[in-house]
């Protein structure tokens, strides 16, 4: 009973708040509490999932898509995405809990004055590639291309683009391993023994 309740409620915001957007794909999912702000900037794709807690924002107030989700794309909750240039999500990404990404930093040159009063710098797009898996509690700055199929362990944080089909880890996140490097390995070997 729970779970049907929540579901029907999820469908039901969905379907109320995607006349905000820009674009909202069949299928797409919000589940509330969500936090919106500057949704005509935003499209999102068929079937999108954007769990609860999320927060998608757009920092500026023009007719530009500054942020992108493609279709299938899987965002299970407590994610940012900000942006204030451009933030392309591609087709069937994951995103584990907590993964910020934002195509900005604040700005905190002056001594006299808060942070928040500074706004922000370092603005850059940012790129997640088709089919990447970003885990728990990733943050990817400005500028960043996370390629396709690539993934990203739990607590990185990625200043650096990492390659199409990639593995990449640490703080700040370096690239560890090539997933077809290690899939090909096996017919090489098999092919010399021959």
């Amino acid at each position: 009973m729970y779970r049907g309740t929540k579901r029907a409620w999820a469908k039901s915001f969905s379907l109320l708040a995607s006349g905000a957007f820009h674009s909202f794909g069949s299928r797409s999912v919000l589940e509330p509490p969500i936090r919106l702000s500057g949704e005509r900037q935003i499209a999102v794709g068929d079937g999108v999932f954007v769990g609860s807690g999320s927060w998608l924002q757009v920092l500026t107030s023009d007719d530009r898509v500054r942020v992108r989700i493609g279709s299938g794309t899987s965002i299970v909750g407590g994610c940012t995405l900000s942006a204030a240039e451009s933030i392309v999500v591609g087709e069937r990404v994951l995103m584990a809990r907590n993964v910020y990404i934002a195509d900005h930093m604040h700005a905190f040159d002056d001594p006299a004055r808060a942070v928040l009063d500074q706004g922000v710098n370092r603005v850059a797009a940012v790129e997640i590639g088709d089919g990447a898996w970003l885990g728990q509690n990733v943050v990817v700055g400005p500028g960043v291309r996370i390629g396709r199929g690539a993934v990203v362990g739990a607590n990185s944080v990625v200043l650096d683009d990492v390659p199409d089909r990639c593995v990449a880890v640490g703080a700040p996140a370096r690239v560890v391993r090539e997933l077809d490097a290690e899939a090909a390995e096996p017919a090489a070997t098999a092919e010399s023994a021959g």
